[in-house]
């Protein structure tokens, strides 16, 4: 009896369980590595292995899963290239565009500082002419008489308070004086009313 061969029915259902069984590890790999993608997680080896539930020596040996892992990370690394460049092109998109906001705003600071020194110098200019009009003596005559005036004003006001305080007790006095009137002219009207008082 010869021992090293195997019936064929058998070895053919052991390779078609092999072959199922590596071909469902191979769909597990594939579906490992799309979630990881949806997930954008980073790809790689032990990342798959763990999510497909495979040995890390099933994805190097087979050549279809070795593949699919490599084109994987290939693609994620070219997505993680195009992703920081298009950042990069973002950032430099502001930096110029903060760029072009400041020089703006230099020239307009510019423009209103020359504005303003203009108007300064015209101001300037006024004001020495002004005082080039008034001599030192005019200057020190208008001071002396601007303090004569402000004391005449306190001389005035003081004098203007007395007349008041006066003009208050001479309306009180004929107050009075309109009272006692009444009084006089009610006694002689009805001299009895005087009497009996």
């Amino acid at each position: 009896m010869n021992t090293s061969t195997v019936p064929e029915p058998r070895t053919a259902a052991a390779q078609a369980a092999r072959r199922r069984k590596t071909e469902t590890a191979l769909q597990r790999v594939h579906d490992a590595i799309a979630r990881i993608r949806r997930e954008k997680a980073q790809v790689s080896v032990v990342a798959v292995a763990r999510r497909a539930d495979v040995s890390r020596t099933f994805l190097y040996d087979n050549t279809e899963a070795r593949a699919a892992v490599a084109a994987a990370m290939a693609d994620a690394g070219e997505r993680r290239t195009q992703m920081l460049a298009d950042q990069d092109d973002a950032r430099e998109a502001t930096w110029r565009e903060r760029a072009l906001n400041a020089e703006e705003a230099l020239k307009a600071a510019h423009t209103e500082i020359l504005t303003q020194r203009t108007r300064i110098g015209e101001l300037i200019g006024q004001i020495r002419d002004l005082e080039a009009e008034w001599t030192q003596e005019a200057v020190q005559r208008i001071t002396t008489e601007n303090t004569t005036l402000k004391q005449r004003v306190r001389q005035l006001t003081t004098d203007n308070r007395t007349l008041d305080e006066r003009l208050k007790a001479a309306r009180s006095n004929l107050r009075f004086q309109d009272r006692r009137v009444a009084d006089l002219e009610a006694q002689i009207a009805d001299p009895s009313a005087g009497a009996q008082q």
